[in-house]
């Protein structure tokens, strides 16, 4: 039995509603005055107790007897439990609140009748438990089969796989020097001055690399940060980005006016002013004294 299926829920209302149509069926006259609402009471309370004792041999069964390991036979061996013990406690029931409440005996009809609808209800609700495991089940499948046609989450990219004749090479972000265009073909060059060339523009490139390690200089250059030695402000707003020496590049290259103020905020975002007139890293010569 689901977990999900909230049968308590719904058999708090189904059992009288069954008793009302089950009245309806046996009986040709119904009692006089107080008799009728008070037999009603006692017999969906009866009908409250068959339901809790069986709604257990259900449970009981989903263990040692699943619908999975053989359909047929846990659907015969729970209606028959079920209709025997829930027939067994509505008739000891009813010959008991007899017993206490007159001293004729029970209406030889209660057996020849009364049994026999019954046990067509008894049959009914388990159908209900029955319909109510395969749908359950047959969400769960749909939910497994959506989850597996759903892609797994991707991790981060360490690099970019290129090829190099039959052979195929991860080259790590951090090996990487940067993209450049030479005669419409995007290569890309490593921190040991190896080159590839690659099937994908640097348009394609900038959207896939991480931001704060790659910068889009101008339409030929895509360079890593690691490469980038310094810069200097040129005329119009424009700069010339220093290379570090040996890059595989170029010694500069030139960064356009519109980009300028995006590099600097990128390259040293707290250090990096419009007052600035030239900054360097990784400064190696003795700067000329103004006094000779």
């Amino acid at each position: 039995m689901s977990k999900s299926f909230r049968d308590r829920r719904l058999f708090l209302i189904l059992i009288p509603c069954i008793n009302v149509i089950t009245y309806y069926l046996t009986y040709t006259h119904l009692p006089p005055g107080w008799l009728l609402p008070l037999t009603f009471v006692i017999d969906t309370l009866e009908g409250y107790a068959a339901w809790w004792v069986f709604r257990q041999i259900i449970r009981y069964l989903d263990g040692p007897f699943p619908y999975e390991r053989s359909l047929w036979k846990r659907v015969v061996l729970q209606c028959t439990l079920t209709v025997g013990v829930g027939i067994g406690i509505i008739i000891a029931l009813t010959e008991l609140v007899n017993a206490i409440a007159t001293d004729k005996p029970v209406p030889s009809s209660f057996y020849t009748h009364d049994i026999f609808i019954i046990s067509i209800w008894i049959l009914v609700v388990n159908g209900i438990y029955i319909g109510a495991y395969f749908y359950y089940r047959l969400q769960q499948i749909e939910r497994s089969q959506l989850e597996d046609s759903q892609p797994a989450p991707s991790l981060p990219q360490p690099g970019l796989v290129v090829r190099l004749g039959k052979q195929s090479d991860l080259i790590l972000y951090e090996q990487m020097a940067g993209f450049c265009v030479e005669d419409e073909y995007t290569i890309l060059v490593t921190d040991q001055a190896k080159r590839y060339v690659l099937d994908q523009s640097l348009d394609k490139l900038e959207e896939t690399l991480p931001a704060q390690s790659f910068f889009r200089l101008n339409r030929q250059y895509l360079l890593h940060r690691q490469i980038i030695a310094g810069f200097a402000r040129l005329e119009n707003g424009k700069l010339s980005v220093r290379l570090n020496t040996g890059s595989g590049i170029a010694d500069q290259v030139s960064v356009s006016r519109t980009k300028a103020m995006a590099f600097k905020k990128w390259f040293s975002p707290d250090e990096i002013t419009d007052s600035s007139p030239v900054i360097s890293l990784h400064l190696t010569e003795k700067q000329p004294s103004a006094l000779n």
